[in-house]
């Protein structure tokens, strides 16, 4: 016989053995129940009540937990639905993860050039911002951003070639979607935050070549580290912008918990 729908893989909580805040182990244990993929993207949490009912817990103490990740966007209520694990749509990465506007307020996904995908070898920098050893393998790709027709960034992005197995310059080229979806979707890697510093540079020969300018141009240098669950550090990205027409602008405070 079928196992009943929603079935919860949850445990009731024994609060003498909790060591913490209730609700930080609900939290945690829903979160594992994503990492694992009992809970894929897309998919829909059980309810409240059967959540509660198998933590042995309170609704009040479920919802605070629930709460946090849809906070931390990792889940998405629909209302009148459910909860849902989030996924990545094109609307988040803009709202979330592209900081890029004109000047004039105008926002919009940038239109990106894939110039090419290579095998590389971890520099200390890189290791570290990924958790990796020097020397070990990575995907390094090589991207030029335009918006409104105009070239705006290039960017440099590093991945380690142990998590994004399988990814080539072919299936980046004929994917349709944020690479962040692409992250999600095809390697079961979900970021859920970035790490984002940013400081005017001159530019670069190779960026100055890529961006039409002319070399010690003033710019704007971002290194982003990508987040995953689980605090897994999944990308490294140095993006080198132009700024004579666009600025860098942080939406985190009209982030929305909904499932966009």
């Amino acid at each position: 016989m079928p196992a009943a729908p929603h079935a919860p893989p949850f445990a009731p909580i024994a609060p003498e053995s909790a060591g913490m805040p209730l609700y930080r182990v609900v939290k945690a244990s829903l979160l594992r129940s994503i990492e694992s993929g009992q809970h894929p993207p897309g998919s829909a949490l059980p309810s409240e009540t059967e959540l509660a009912l198998a933590f042995g817990v309170s609704i009040g103490t479920l919802r605070k937990a629930v709460d946090e990740l849809a906070a931390e966007h990792i889940v998405a209520r629909r209302q009148g639905r459910g909860t849902f694990v989030a996924t990545h749509t094109a609307d988040r990465f803009l709202l979330q993860f592209f900081p890029i506007e004109r000047i004039d307020g105008r926002r919009e996904a940038p239109d990106i050039e894939w110039l090419s995908l290579a095998r590389a070898r971890a520099d200390s920098l890189i290791a570290k911002a990924l958790q990796l050893h020097e020397g070990d393998a990575l995907l390094q790709i090589e991207s030029r951003l335009r918006l409104q027709g105009e070239v705006v960034a290039c960017e440099q992005i590093a991945l380690s070639a142990a998590v994004f197995k399988g990814l080539t310059e072919k299936r980046l080229r004929e994917w349709h979607g944020t690479l962040y979806r692409l992250y999600q979707v095809e390697f079961g890697a979900t970021v859920v935050r970035t790490v984002d510093r940013a400081r005017a540079v001159g530019c670069d020969r190779h960026a100055a070549r890529l961006l039409g300018l002319a070399t010690s141009t003033p710019v704007m240098q971002l290194r982003r580290v990508a987040i995953g669950l689980g605090e897994h550090p999944l990308e490294y990205r140095v993006s080198t912008i132009n700024t004579a027409q666009h600025e860098l602008v942080n939406q985190l405070a009209r982030a929305r918990s909904t499932n966009e």
